[in-house]
């Protein structure tokens, strides 16, 4: 065939749809982040949005932020939306199955299609600057008083902050139930209040607070790492006689009803992301632990990690 003639062909496939992501020019993909600005599933959304077109696979990315319901307004949208679509991508992560075993969604994880999990990280727990707590231990004390008094202020309910505020009360002593979690739809909004004393005690990923932390204008009180987070100078809730440790960790999946060929060039392209300057930029940036899992792997993960998130809340009173 005659080289002009092939291009021809190859072009009209192209256009057509016909050949499989991998074998096209560079895509314009669609990221859906269900989360208002400013949080951990916002920063990771346009984070591999950039590595992406950093490594040559995506020519542009467009960001939707859908934030409520610990990411299952936006889980809805993507799943009634996307179906088919081989350009399309959610954030989700543990605080999506956190939230939907609460909540009881009515669209399911199980509609979309896994695509690799990214990255792991640590809660971290901070007091406004002018709280006159200034310890952990001051706001154990508070809260065996009057655990209403004391607000704890994270991402939806089910993230892993709210599982993690009422494993810390059982642990005390005081009953899950009674303690006062004030949701956010995004981290914005929970920095905001927290700046602005309007919760007692926030927590989210230590990337979301640190420019905070470091400028004085929130006191880090406990991380829920094994151990100290590196280069970070803040107690573990271990440390501090407090037997509570859990992990966050964040992913993303693709659209319902994709075939096994866009699912794979999917996948290819975040996992040629991942080794991106850019991506790597990002993980130093944030303190994000690179925790990369795709195919049968990562399904089977998620599958774990449902039950497993069931059965710590379940501990911990909560349901």
């Amino acid at each position: 065939m005659r080289r002009d003639i092939f291009l021809k062909s190859l072009a009209a496939l192209a256009a057509a749809g016909a050949l499989p992501l991998s074998a096209r020019a560079a895509s314009n993909l669609k990221m859906m982040i269900p989360a208002n600005p400013g949080g951990g599933w916002d920063s990771t959304g346009r984070a591999l949005g950039k590595a992406l077109q950093d490594a040559g696979v995506a020519s542009a990315v467009t960001y939707e932020n859908k934030g409520g319901a610990a990411g299952a307004i936006g889980l809805a949208q993507f799943v009634n939306a996307s179906k088919g679509d081989g350009h399309a991508l959610m954030v989700m992560g543990a605080v999506m199955l956190g939230g939907i075993i609460t909540g009881k969604p009515p669209v399911s994880l199980t509609q979309a299609t896994p695509i690799a999990r990214l990255t792991s990280e640590y809660n971290v727990f901070v007091l406004p600057a002018q709280s006159p707590l200034k310890s952990m231990k001051d706001v154990i004390d508070q809260m065996k008083k009057d655990p209403g008094s004391v607000k704890w202020g994270g991402g939806s309910r089910g993230s892993t902050e709210h599982i993690a505020a009422a494993m810390i009360a059982r642990e005390v002593g005081v009953d899950p139930s009674k303690i006062n979690y004030v949701p956010f739809r995004g981290g914005g909004e929970a920095t905001a209040a927290i700046l602005g004393g309007n919760v007692t005690v926030g927590g989210s990923g230590y990337s979301e607070f640190q420019q905070y932390i470091e400028a004085g204008k929130m006191r880090a009180i406990g991380v829920t790492s094994p151990t100290r987070l590196k280069g970070v100078n803040v107690p573990t809730l271990k440390e501090q006689g407090i037997n509570v440790e859990l992990g966050n960790w964040r992913g993303v999946y693709g659209a319902p009803g994709i075939s096994a060929d866009q699912r794979k060039a999917l996948t290819g392209m975040v996992l040629k992301a991942v080794k991106s300057k850019a991506w790597a930029e990002a993980l130093e940036k944030n303190k994000w632990t690179p925790a990369v899992m795709a195919g049968a792997e990562f399904d089977e993960f998620v599958d774990r990690e449902f039950a497993g998130l069931r059965a710590t809340m379940v501990k911990a009173g909560m349901i």
